[in-house]
């Protein structure tokens, strides 16, 4: 059996800006002096005079993505999810959400998953935090595949979109012949009526993973992708608490303000189901290998499995 190929979305990132960028000449990327982590080195080195440093100011570097997208230019912001969403959250909310500009946010190294660069970096709570901006879209791709659909979909949305990319290598599971990717649209990866667990992000694959695990012990998962935070698939979510009647949400992220209070807040008002959230607990990360991390804050399959036999 082929081993299963792993790419970190970051990477998917910086090879979408170049697949972008040599058929759109209006593209130009930002980055604040991490271009070679956030994998925007890419396009610098196929499009030098498209590509900008504004060093470690990422307040500044919003304010200028803001401006440029104000003469025709599609701007993609780029750094690491800790500092696009929460040191410059006051720029990308009055300087880009406010007047609804068509800023793209490149946030890299978001989550746990970060690892030996410890809680300063491991951004948790960066969906609560855009999810908040009127008429921000928020994406957090699940593999390779789809990162680079969602930015493709990212350029061609008019209006400001965050995007969500990792560190860390994780398996690609999409088939890019087939692959259609929509933006406020889950997909549904497996079949059952027993629990929906629906994911996002490196989470999707730990779900599917799970939902194997669950179905030797005679328990039908069905397994949802939920890559657009903001605006939530309303309709996939509703159709799986009605069918199932037992929901976990998964997330590389707080408890607090994420998918699992999107899902929370829908079903609340329309459809009251029972349901749990995978998540981080209200609490920061710290530095350490990133796999034993996740696992030690139960963002695995294990752990999954636990919560959906606890129902």
């Amino acid at each position: 059996m082929s081993e299963v190929k792993k790419i970190a979305t970051r990477e998917s990132y910086g090879k979408a800006l170049v697949e972008l960028g040599q058929e759109h000449d209006n593209i130009v990327v930002l980055d604040a002096d991490l271009a070679a982590a956030t994998k925007t080195s890419t396009f610098r080195k196929a499009f030098p005079e498209r590509h900008f440093d504004c060093g470690i100011a990422e307040c500044n570097m919003i304010a200028a993505a803001a401006g440029m997208s104000t003469m025709g230019l599609v701007p993609f912001a780029s750094t690491f999810a800790m500092f696009a969403a929460g040191r410059a959250f006051e720029q990308v909310r009055n300087s880009i959400g406010y007047p609804q500009l068509n800023v793209k946010i490149g946030a890299t190294h978001g989550g746990i998953s970060v690892g030996e660069d410890g809680a300063s970096h491991q951004c948790c709570e960066d969906f609560a935090l855009m999810r908040s901006i009127p008429g921000m879209v928020v994406l957090c791709p699940s593999d390779d595949v789809e990162a680079r659909a969602a930015v493709k979909a990212a350029y061609a949305h008019e209006g400001p979109v965050y995007l969500r990319f990792g560190r860390l290598a994780i398996p690609v599971f999409h088939d890019e012949e087939t692959f259609k990717f929509e933006i406020g649209k889950g997909e549904q990866l497996t079949e059952g009526n027993d629990v929906a667990i629906i994911a996002t992000g490196l989470m999707v694959d730990e779900a599917m993973k799970a939902a194997a695990q669950l179905k030797e012990e005679g328990i039908a998962a069905r397994v949802i992708n939920i890559c657009t935070i903001k605006p939530l698939d309303e309709e996939i979510v509703l159709k799986a608490a009605k069918e199932c009647g037992k929901i976990v949400t998964c997330e590389e992220h707080s408890i607090i303000g994420g998918l699992g209070e999107a899902v929370a807040a829908l079903l609340s008002e329309q459809c009251p189901t029972k349901m749990r959230r995978v998540g981080v607990n209200d609490e920061f990360g710290h530095s350490g290998p990133a796999w034993p991390l996740l696992k030690q804050f139960g963002l695995c399959a294990e752990h999954i499995v636990e919560v959906v036999k606890s129902f």
